[in-house]
């Protein structure tokens, strides 16, 4: 049996059902690690770390094919921009490495969670667990509940938000993230 990580704990805790899925820890991106699990990328979400000027830091889960659209964010939470945070304070603050983030594993932070809107798409999605090469399958509204996510359009891939219609756009092109 794989080692029980924190966020395991809190979904036994929860009563969520789960699953682990193992992959090696040296794939380079969440594409790799969709691909090493064989299921669609647009099923693995990535976890990334923002924030904005006068913000506590944010997570931010998106599809593993997909870009943050940072304006689309920002405005929703009420800031004027957000930027990802440097990789090196990301492993600061979360005292987890890169690729191994997961908000599953940071709700003692208390971070606000926004989770892309095209996840609850999909029966079951994969988180990380907080440990590289480990990921958790659940239900995406059972993520919502646990880590007590916000769902909007936050995701971006090839010019328009995954899956989802670009709606009240005010003016800005859907491919510009600056």
């Amino acid at each position: 049996m794989a080692e029980k990580l924190n966020s395991m704990r809190l979904l036994e805790r929860y009563s969520i059902p789960y699953t682990i899925h193992k992959y090696d820890p040296s794939a380079p991106d969440a594409v790799a690690v969709a691909a090493a699990l064989d299921v669609p990328a647009a099923h693995v979400f990535k976890t990334l770390v923002v924030s904005g000027p006068g913000t506590r830091p944010l997570l931010a889960m998106i599809p593993a094919d997909c870009q943050l659209h940072l304006k689309r964010l920002a405005s929703l939470i009420g800031v004027k921009h957000l930027d990802l945070v440097p990789r090196e304070v990301v492993e600061r603050l979360t005292g987890l490495r890169i690729g191994g983030i997961g908000a599953l594993a940071l709700t003692t932070k208390r971070w606000a969670s926004y989770l892309d809107e095209s996840a609850l798409d999909h029966s079951r999605i994969y988180v990380n667990a907080g440990q590289r090469g480990t990921m958790i399958g659940l239900a995406p509204t059972d993520l919502v509940k646990v880590v007590d996510a916000t769902t909007a359009a936050i995701a971006l891939r090839h010019g328009e938000v995954c899956n989802v219609p670009y709606l009240h756009d005010r003016g800005n092109k859907a491919s510009s993230e600056e």
